[in-house]
């Protein structure tokens, strides 16, 4: 008569599971804005520096690439070093979120 309730009593085992993995996750996020990546361009003239949460902490530039006839040039080796680090950080965050998964490919968590 009651056949389905051995389900329900699954499911209070998946949601300590979700709830866990969601502590986990805010734990990652707190770890992650403490970890460092740097992208460059220009051969490393140009260095951006952020954090895991892609937050830019640092900017650095050679002054001999500085040529105020060609801005664009430095702001294209700006672009791309951010680019490089914000690369950078995703990869780190998705390497860590597939170590909270345990190695699953959860769809949404990163």
């Amino acid at each position: 008569m009651l056949k389905g309730l051995g389900d329900i009593s699954k499911l209070g085992g998946m949601l300590k599971q979700a709830m866990e993995m969601k502590q986990r996750i805010e734990e990652l996020k707190e770890a992650l804005g403490n970890e460092r990546v740097e992208g460059s361009a220009g051969g490393g003239m140009v260095k951006v520096e952020m954090t895991g949460k892609m937050e830019v902490l640092a900017v650095t530039i050679d002054p001999e690439i500085i040529d105020k006839n060609d801005p664009q040039t430095l702001e294209t080796m700006v672009r791309a070093a951010v680019n490089a680090a914000t690369d950078k950080a995703r990869e780190l965050m998705e390497t860590r979120m597939k170590e909270i998964a345990g190695g699953l490919n959860i769809p949404g968590l990163v």
